[in-house]
């Protein structure tokens, strides 16, 4: 299993090295930013799965990058914890209401850091079982989020997502190259929600290539079409060059026998209580499974709802 990896962001360099040598002893990826914007720049190139900040920098405080990070759909779940000279209640509050995980006040040893650590990277998987491969909440978070929104009684539009001929192509290429067509679907997912959906979407993956997405009846068939947009634009980058220019590989099934399996697609079934009460979990899933069977009858990406095909697909 690859070592997590720790983001440590201080004007100190000398504070820096030290936090690094507490931490790569323990098992832990050391990555390092000397301000606010330089932390902001690396988030976005790598994620970690963790950011120890300090609180007072130059360029940018502490707590103004993680309220960028929390504003953030593609970065909110990312647990902070907060280098400071401070330990004021007044200070922790304030911090704490912007989305800081944890205050660790300088000076500290290097028993409280690595148990902070430790903690905050404990109850944050716990908190969005999130998936590892993705880093997206999982089913724990997914369920927990349908039924408060469900509860809430407002309109609501939930896009389950899957991805057509996943396991062909997961055999033929291996999991390393499944893993990167997941992986990307994912960060598709984000970036449509993140252009056009809102700050209060919710993304999750459910397992395997299926996932889900929650936004408002008004922004689902703008999601839905850029996913389709951008996964279609994708999706021949994860083949060779020959399967690429043909569009279809050879594959050999459980009989023993080569077939031609198309690229891949994706499909999308659009719940939403626009029309009708959704009044619980069960009701949703049923609704999704029935529309997701009947998107998979298309050889191409789409989107349906309602038994009414909404068609989408790149290229036109």
């Amino acid at each position: 299993m690859a070592s997590l990896h720790i983001l440590v962001v201080d004007d100190d360099a000398d504070l820096r090295d030290i936090v690094r040598s507490i931490l790569e002893p323990a098992g832990f990826t050391v990555e390092e930013a000397e301000d606010g914007l330089g932390a902001l720049q690396r988030i976005r190139t790598r994620v970690p799965d963790l950011v120890v900040l300090d609180d007072h920098m130059p360029r940018m405080t502490g707590l103004e990058v993680c309220e960028r990070l929390k504003q953030d759909v593609l970065l909110r779940h990312l647990p902070v914890i907060m280098l400071t000279g401070k330990s004021t209640l007044q200070d922790k509050v304030h911090g704490l209401n912007v989305g800081v995980d944890d205050y660790l006040v300088k000076p500290f040893e290097p028993q409280e850091l690595l148990a902070r650590v430790h903690t905050v990277l404990r109850r944050t998987t716990q908190d969005l079982d999130a998936n590892p491969l993705t880093k997206l909440p999982g089913n724990v978070s997914i369920q927990r989020e349908l039924e408060n929104r469900i509860a809430s009684g407002g309109p609501l539009a939930v896009c389950y997502i899957d991805l057509d001929r996943f396991k062909a192509f997961n055999d033929h290429y291996g999991f390393k190259r499944g893993d990167d067509a997941i992986r990307r679907t994912a960060e598709i997912l984000l970036e449509a929600s993140q252009t056009n959906g809102s700050s209060h979407d919710f993304v999750g993956h459910i397992g395997g290539d299926d996932f889900i997405l929650i936004t408002t009846i008004q922004n689902a068939p703008a999601v839905c079409k850029t996913i389709i947009h951008d996964f279609d634009a994708m999706s021949p980058q994860l083949y060779d060059t020959e399967d690429r220019l043909r569009r279809y590989i050879v594959h050999v099934d459980r009989q023993g026998k080569e077939v031609r399996i198309p690229l891949l697609s994706i499909s999308i079934a659009l719940v939403t209580n626009e029309e009708h009460p959704l009044t619980h979990l069960g009701q949703v899933a049923k609704i999704g499974a029935e529309l997701k069977a009947y998107a998979k009858q298309f050889d191409r990406s789409i989107y349906v709802q309602e038994r009414r095909i909404l068609p989408q697909q790149s290229g036109g």
